[in-house]
């Protein structure tokens, strides 16, 4: 029996509903959400890319982050001496004969920059981060992998269900993560699909390391990434008053503090050795 056009309608735009809010949804959860076959998602979904209300990707859609959220190099040009200040503090965590995961984001790109003025290797250095794969790939003694999954071009990153799985084949010493904003609540990010892609770094390192520079302080995102009794620390440039406006509070959460005289908390040395602990 033929489905009401009125019908089909209502449906496309709950698709195109969903898809704005999580940005990427693999084809199989686009299914279960909306009660239909994969041929009808496919369906749906081409005829919404034809109106240019969602990007087509392989298993699954990837809505318009990487045309309208501001890319890489404009992001790198905003708050470059706050990220920078964090990127130097956080070269002081890497040690060698570690094994690190990057995240995505200009903060990181930061600490890599920080790092290669003064290198220390032997090192592992696992990321999603195009940008600082190619930044660190050259320095000698230092083994740089990137993970696998989707290049979205503006963003240089590597993102979706194929990269979460790579990180499946680490185990890390500290993951170095970014974020879009900290407040009373946790931290938290502006899309699931890089959300779900650190909750899986998280979970194979030791220890995790938020990067945020101030700019990041007392202001709102969408997706919780962690409730602050779930961080290990948080690297900010902020200064206390700014951080405790925004309601974090310093007993729930080790904040290492970005000043040249400022100590950083003791993390056992690498006791692994560089190399994935699975293979392909």
């Amino acid at each position: 029996m033929r489905v009401p056009i009125h019908v089909v309608e209502a449906r496309r735009e709950k698709l195109a509903s969903l898809i704005e809010r999580y940005r990427y949804l693999p084809i199989g959860e686009l299914c279960s959400r909306l009660g239909v076959s994969e041929a009808t998602a496919r369906r749906d979904l081409a005829a919404l890319a034809s109106r240019n209300k969602v990007k087509r990707t392989h298993g699954g859609a990837l809505a318009e982050f990487n045309e309208r959220f501001p890319s890489f190099h404009e992001r790198q040009a905003s708050g470059a001496r706050s990220k920078s200040r964090v990127g130097r503090k956080a070269v002081g965590f890497l040690k060698p004969g570690g094994t690190y995961f990057l995240d995505s984001g200009t903060t990181i790109f930061a600490l890599a920059e920080a790092f290669r003025t003064a290198p220390v290797a032997p090192m592992t250095i696992v990321t999603s981060n195009i940008p600082v794969g190619e930044l660190l790939s050259s320095i000698p003694e230092l083994s740089v992998h990137l993970t696998a999954g989707q290049i979205l071009g503006r963003q240089s990153v590597l993102l979706g269900e194929t990269a979460r799985r790579s990180l499946e084949f680490w185990s890390f010493d500290i993951a170095f993560l970014s974020a879009e904003a900290a407040n009373q609540g946790g931290i938290f990010n502006s899309q699931d699909s890089i959300v779900q892609q650190q909750l899986v770094a998280i979970r194979r390192s030791a220890h995790a390391v938020y990067c945020l520079d101030s700019s990041k302080i007392g202001v709102a995102a969408p997706f919780l990434l962690k409730k602050w009794a779930e961080v290990d620390f948080l690297l900010t440039d902020a200064p206390p008053e700014k951080i405790a406006r925004a309601g974090i509070d310093p007993g729930l959460v080790k904040i290492v503090s970005c000043t040249p005289d400022a100590p950083l908390p003791d993390i056992a040395p690498p006791s692994k050795p560089a190399f994935p602990v699975h293979y392909l």
